[in-house]
């Protein structure tokens, strides 16, 4: 009976754990794409030589610039100076023999997970959301990406009025365009 429930048991992971192999699906590993995307074109634009060794180097530089996901991306395939692993010739050989990046981001995908799980955060379109149902992480993101805070702010109203207060300077189309001011 137990050797029963074992095989059960099996089959049961066996159908929920998801397929290695499969190809990419829309949206799937966005960071990876959209970012390898860009450093490919870059790459091309510029008519660098596509070796290894060079892309290695190139893409190094390239992620000395990113910010937010695209950096953590570098830090998982080792183009960072403080990464843990290098997985960095699973982009710069593939990439030297023109490998689609979709492709290339399928492979890293088996490597690490955490690749794929990589997402944008979406962008908020400030002329047109109301931002009394935003929630407080959300506005304080705002602010965040402005480079400022919300010092002695301590109810959702302050966050609101700051970002209102802030809204010309840094988001000024999107503060012409607000008819709730």
């Amino acid at each position: 009976k137990m050797l029963v429930i074992h095989g059960l048991a099996v089959a049961l992971a066996l159908t929920v754990l998801p397929g290695g192999s499969r190809a990419l699906r829309p949206g799937d590993c966005e960071v990876c794409v959209s970012f390898l995307g860009k450093f490919y074109q870059d790459l091309n634009d510029r008519g660098v030589t596509f070796s290894p060794s060079n892309i290695e180097n190139e893409l190094m530089k390239f992620c000395n610039d990113a910010k937010g996901k695209e950096n953590r991306l570098c830090y998982y395939i080792g183009a960072t100076s403080d990464a843990a692993t290098k997985i960095i010739n699973e982009v710069s050989k593939p990439l030297s023999h023109h490998i689609p990046v979709e492709k290339i981001c399928e492979k890293l995908k088996k490597k690490d997970s955490q690749i794929c799980e990589l997402k944008y955060d979406k962008q908020i379109d400030l002329s047109t959301v109301d931002l009394k149902k935003l929630r407080v992480k959300e506005l304080k993101k705002i602010l965040d990406d402005w480079g400022e805070m919300c010092k002695g702010c301590a109810e959702k109203s302050d966050y609101i009025r700051k970002i209102n207060e802030l809204m010309p300077k840094y988001a000024p189309k999107a503060a012409s365009s607000r008819t709730d001011l």
